[in-house]
Formats: C-alpha cells, structure tokens, sequence
C-alpha cells in the first residue's frame, strides 16, 4: 500500500484487538509449530491502560507498519475491538476473561490509549470525541463517524429505538450540518458500522444498523432514514459511504426504487474486508434501503 504513494489512508477501525490474546504457540496442521512474538500485554485481554497501550505498541514492533505510518497520512476512526467485541455504553461485561466488567470503565482506558497513539487534531475532540470532518480540497470532504460511543444497547428483534440511535442525537445532526455546510464535490463518509448489512450480535442480537426486517425503518434504521431524507431534501449528492467491520470486501449499490424506504437519493457503499484478521462469508442483506451487492 506504501509503495502505491496513496494521499490518505483510512482506517475503518479495529487498529487493535484489545480483547484478543496473542498465543505464544500454534499447532499447525503438518504438526509443527508456530511460535509467535509475544508481548506482557499481548498475553491476555486489555483491561487496564497500560494494556490498552501495549497493544498499539504490539502493532508497531512490525517494521512495514512503522514505515507505512511514517509516509502515508492516516484518517482514523475506532470501532469495538478497540475496547470488546461488539460493545455498547453501559454494558456489563458476561465474559470470563475480564476482572473489570464494566463497559464504560474499558471503554474510558481504552479511548485514552486510542488518542495517545492515533493522529487526531485536538481541535477536533475536545471531549476525546472521534467523529469530524477533514477537508482535502475542493473536491473531497472526508465525514469520519463514531458509531460506537453513543449508540443504543445492542437489542433483539425490531431494535426498539431512543435517543442514541447508532450515532446518537448531536453526533447526527452534527453530521447533517456539516454535510449541508460542504462545498466539495465529494462526500466520503466513512462508516465504522455498514449500512443494509445484518451483522449479529450472539444468536438474536444485532450490532450494526439493520436488523433483518425488510420493511419500514425499525430502530437505528430510523435514524439513518432521517439522514438520507435529509440529504435528498437539500440536493446533496455524491455521498460515497466507506465501511468495513465485516470481514469481506464489497461494492453495494442502495436503489430507492427497490427499498421498502425510498425517500433518497441512490448512494454507494464500498466494504473494506481487514488487514490482518480472518475472513468471513457475507453478511445476510436487508431490503429496508434497497441494497443491492453489485460485488463481493
């Protein structure tokens, strides 16, 4: 990717894997052994701040990553693994591996570690917030979201929805603002949850923004019309959305005139599969917004 002298670089989130343990050895199918580098802090879940640094520092033992940060520029956003797998505020952890099971605890430390070691302006978060907006010219605005530090709880069935949605109330309308407010031709937003994908939660929770039903808004997708009727409203168009969080690449197409809400504009949606984690096959669709996978 260095090599192909690119303007940015955006990460989607999961820079680390905070609530993965590195094993020191790996049997192998052959019947060797792999043996991996292995850290104090790698060696166990993160649950204090100085094991939410180490795992940025895991990362940067690799040379190629070192050589990488210091020539490309970074947008960077977070996502679950940052904290826990698929977390939400005011959670309370069912999980054996961790002493502190209190989400917003985690969450606190791990915020921290993630400011230390990602490139953010302080002027765009003075309450360590992550979404903002990065102007690169006349032609692109870069939307950077946080659909994790202000969602709803993760629930069952329709997704019964509140205040927080997937983004929250201010981070919402800040997002409409600023998108009404843009000049340039393009509108990248980069998402850290997908949009039309059902990605679970456990057997009959969902973590992302749709829930399965094809029909009228239910839930966090609520919140999501509102935007894009908004954006119709006012005529904003270019909007490219870029996502990742699911471990597959993807182009998908959002057709009004296939959705059960067509009250849009038609948009892309491009799925980023991840560096350096497995992967894993699609993602059931939901018809809510009339996606359409044109690739995977």
């Amino acid at each position: 990717m260095r090599k192909l002298n690119p303007d940015f670089y955006i990460c989607n989130g999961d820079n680390i894997y905070a609530d993965n343990p590195i094993k020191e050895t790996v049997p192998l199918p052959d019947g060797s052994t792999w043996r991996n580098l292995v850290t104090v802090e790698k060696s166990k879940v993160a649950e204090t701040l100085t094991e939410y640094r180490g795992n940025y520092k895991y990362n940067l033992m690799d040379q190629n990553l070192r050589e990488f940060y210091s020539q490309v520029a970074q947008i960077q956003q977070w996502d679950d693994h940052e904290t826990h797998n698929n977390w939400y505020p005011g959670q309370i952890l069912d999980d054996p591996q961790y002493t502190e099971k209190r989400m917003d605890v985690l969450a606190s430390r791990a915020r921290r570690a993630f400011h230390e070691f990602t490139p953010i302006n302080p002027v765009y978060d003075p309450q360590g917030r992550v979404y903002r907006v990065l102007h690169h010219g006349p032609l692109l605005d870069v939307f950077v979201l946080d659909m994790r530090t202000f969602r709803d709880a993760n629930s069952t069935d329709a997704l019964p929805y509140d205040n927080g949605g997937i983004l929250g109330r201010y981070q919402a309308e800040w997002l409409k603002r600023e998108l009404a407010a843009s000049t340039a031709t393009w509108k990248v937003i980069s998402n850290d949850m997908p949009l039309g994908m059902v990605v679970p939660d456990g057997t009959d929770h969902f973590e992302a923004v749709s829930q399965g039903d094809p029909g009228h808004p239910l839930g966090r997708e609520i919140q999501i019309a509102d935007i894009l009727s908004f954006l119709k409203r006012q005529d904003i168009r270019n909007v490219v959305w870029l996502t990742t969080d699911v471990h597959y690449t993807a182009a998908q197409y959002f057709d009004p005139e296939k959705a059960a809400f067509p009250d849009f504009h038609p948009f892309w949606q491009f799925v980023a599969g991840p560096l350096n984690a497995g992967a894993f096959p699609p993602d059931k669709l939901d018809g809510t917004f009339g996606v359409q996978q044109v690739f995977v």
